[in-house]
């Protein structure tokens, strides 16, 4: 049964808002046998900032659904005897890694959290008044008046979230990324022989030998025209542009009986028309299914028409599974450690 918890939400539109600083307070002295006391007014407490911060174990935007308005707490006002009002706490907004913040009233872009610890102050809260103590002059020695708070910064925030993962898996639906992605990680994809079973992005960390490890993301099947909005692609595209390789899955004995050739330059166009450099990105072609191609007649067919070095795979034998994830893991070393 479909459970609105289970939502991936990658992007959303909230309005924030710093604290208001405290005002500052009028008070005079008044104790026993000190019959002219002087100005005592402390001054008001600062607002607090809102900061978004990128934080490990949140994936979607799904928090932001039900709640549009974010505030943070405002400053409390000065009292006599000199004391000042406590400042408002600051609001620190969790989100993933990845999440960029758009100003939406500016169209600017104010910050890519691209990373996680990376924190960024969007609202400053408001200053806060100043009591009348700190306007007593030697000529002006009972002030009789404060200045207000100031009020804390607003802003309209749209909050787009573009997955980070090593390895992005493409391919046209019901081409075995899913399965793939089950049998190298401990994710768990909905499997099934129709087409669109992934419905949102899905994460899985790879892990090798000598504590090493990579993230791999699942993610919907494309099909011709996803730039434009065909299929469930296109709202999933841009999650592919923070990967580091994409590793394009091809079903090399399609039940269509589609040429496989055919539907990988498909793919192909697809992300050229959508980003050229997304176009650019390293790929690693991988052949699917190879456990239906015995004689490997479809294999080498697919290989001399691309004319490009092809990784067979059986994602449902976990046949060249092992040395796929050792391949991929070169890859992704190799392009991080490039300068």
């Amino acid at each position: 049964m479909y459970h609105p918890f289970f939502m991936f939400i990658d992007q959303t539109k909230i309005r924030i808002k710093a604290g208001d600083g405290g005002n500052g307070c009028v008070s005079f002295r008044r104790e026993k046998f000190i019959p002219k006391g002087g100005p005592d007014g402390g001054d008001g407490g600062k607002g607090g900032d809102v900061y978004f911060e990128a934080v490990e174990n949140v994936d979607t935007l799904l928090d932001f659904t039900g709640k549009h308005n974010w505030s943070a707490k405002n400053g409390l006002p000065g009292s006599g005897n000199n004391r000042h009002g406590s400042d408002g706490d600051d609001l620190i907004i969790k989100v993933p890694p990845g999440t960029l913040i758009y100003d939406t009233d500016l169209d600017l872009m104010l910050k890519d959290l691209n990373a996680v610890g990376l924190k960024v102050c969007v609202c400053r809260g408001g200053k806060g008044g100043k009591g009348n103590k700190i306007f007593a002059t030697s000529i002006n020695q009972t002030p009789r008046y404060s200045t207000p708070g100031q009020t804390g910064q607003e802003r309209n925030i749209r909050l787009e979230l573009k997955m980070i993962a090593d390895v992005g898996l493409v391919g046209l639906p019901n081409a075995g990324k899913s399965t793939l992605i089950s049998r190298c990680s401990q994710a768990r994809p909905k499997i099934a022989d129709y087409p669109f079973t992934t419905l949102e992005p899905v994460l899985g960390i790879v892990e090798l030998s000598g504590f090493r490890r990579y993230v791999i993301a699942d993610l919907p099947g494309l099909i011709e025209g996803a730039h434009e909005g065909a299929g469930l692609g296109h709202n999933f595209l841009k999650h592919i542009e923070r990967t580091t390789i994409i590793a394009h899955i091809v079903d090399i004995m399609p039940i269509d009986g589609s040429d496989p050739s055919q539907n990988y330059n498909t793919i192909r166009s697809e992300l050229e028309k959508y980003s050229t450099a997304l176009s650019q990105k390293t790929e690693v072609i991988i052949a699917n299914k190879i456990d239906l191609d015995p004689d490997g007649k479809a294999l080498k067919s697919l290989e001399d028409k691309l004319k490009r070095p092809i990784y067979p795979i059986s994602a449902v034998t976990g046949s060249g599974i092992k040395d796929l994830t050792e391949l991929l893991w070169q890859k992704v070393k190799e392009l991080k450690t490039i300068p």
